[in-house]
């Protein structure tokens, strides 16, 4: 390659006088390390000239000549070749290495994160908020039909092509996974199992969870038990956006409306999330249990119960420890000379974990419930 553009520059420059040197030195200026000191990304819009594309480059500090730029396009016969987009341009590119990565049409491809259990609007602000993206979108998906992966795109993609592609991966999905399911399951539709599954993705993070917990929704389904699911009340308490800047109060259990749990039996009117692959294929193979109800343990995951008494026991256990940390807190918030007493003797176990990160728990099981109401 290298013989070949400086062979074109040799028929390109032949018979011309060129400033500050012979074409020899034109190309070895072509050809020299550049100044851009780390990888950059740069757009380069449509309908620019290569003159244009040269000064962008100079003022991006991408190149050192612009002029040394359009010689070396025109030379090397690429002057219809570029392309506009987005490019990732390495550190101490030479004008040569530039011009071949924009001419060669290779794009730089971003990544875009979609968490699981982003409710559909959470999902579209936060597309919205993705300024590489363009253009609006048609309308706010239905919950449940958005799969949650990580999605690559170029500077420019529209943000309805990135709902299309969440649509149709998320159909996919459903259509591998739907025939896979255990047999004698109280699912008719492949509808209701994204439901189901939107509600096992709220209640739990942990993939070795999911499973289980859908296990305690079947078997309370079996016993004519509402599922009394927490994450349903939000759900219906903020109109579909998924976002309460509160805690949950027993009056919020109370409220009727198709999404509560705490009311209706069965499932939810509809999907309250848009839940990942692992969390449907846990809806479909659960496994085996007699659990009937879950609540958070402290460190992320959750502890099961077959009975009521087990279960308020270990409810009794989560608060105390909720107690135990708010202590805790309160006392390092404390003026080291402070004399004012704890509270209550922080248990050695918690003590001793008090420099550790604090794991953030969902709600679940009306555990979190801070405001009883009569």
């Amino acid at each position: 390659m290298r013989h070949g553009v400086l062979f074109y520059f040799l028929i390109f420059f032949v018979g011309i006088s060129l400033v500050g040197g012979s074409v020899f030195n034109t190309y070895s200026q072509f050809v020299a390390e550049g100044p851009l000191p780390q990888r950059t990304e740069i757009v380069i819009p449509k309908g620019l000239s290569v003159k244009q594309v040269g000064s962008l480059l100079k003022e991006q500090g991408i190149i050192e000549s612009p002029s040394i730029f359009v010689l070396g396009v025109r030379a090397s016969g690429n002057t219809q070749k570029i392309k506009a987009g987005e490019y990732s341009i390495p550190p101490r590119s030479s004008t040569k290495m530039v011009m071949e990565i924009i001419t060669g049409g290779k794009t730089y491809v971003r990544r875009l994160l979609i968490p699981e259990g982003l409710t559909s609007y959470q999902i579209v602000e936060l597309l919205k908020q993705t300024p590489t993206l363009t253009g609006d979108i048609e309308r706010l998906p239905r919950n449940g039909t958005l799969l949650p992966e990580t999605y690559h795109y170029s500077y420019g993609d529209t943000r309805q092509s990135i709902i299309d592609r969440m649509q149709n991966a998320m159909k996919r999905t459903l259509d591998e996974l739907w025939p896979t399911r255990a047999e004698g399951l109280p699912l008719k539709t492949p509808e209701e199992a994204i439901i189901l599954a939107s509600v096992v993705e709220k209640e739990t993070s942990l993939d070795k969870e999911r499973a289980r917990i859908a296990s305690v929704f079947y078997n309370r389904m079996a016993k004519k038990m509402r599922l009394q699911s927490d994450p349903t009340v939000i759900f219906g308490l903020t109109d579909g956006t998924g976002i309460l800047k509160r805690s949950l109060t027993y009056k919020d259990l109370r409220q009727s409306n198709a999404y509560n749990t705490y009311v209706v039996y069965g499932l939810p009117a509809g999907a309250i999330s848009n839940p990942g692959r692992a969390s449907i294929q846990a809806v479909l193979n659960p496994i085996k249990s007699n659990d009937l109800y879950f609540v958070a343990d402290g460190t992320g995951g959750h502890v099961f119960a077959t009975n009521y008494k087990d279960h308020q026991n270990n409810v009794n256990r989560w608060r105390q420890l909720k107690k135990n940390k708010v202590a805790l807190r309160q006392a390092r918030q404390q003026p080291k000379a402070s004399t004012i007493p704890i509270p209550y003797k922080i248990p050695a176990a918690l003590a001793a974990s008090a420099s550790k990160t604090e794991v953030k728990e969902p709600i679940v099981s009306g555990a979190e419930l801070v405001t009883p109401e009569n």
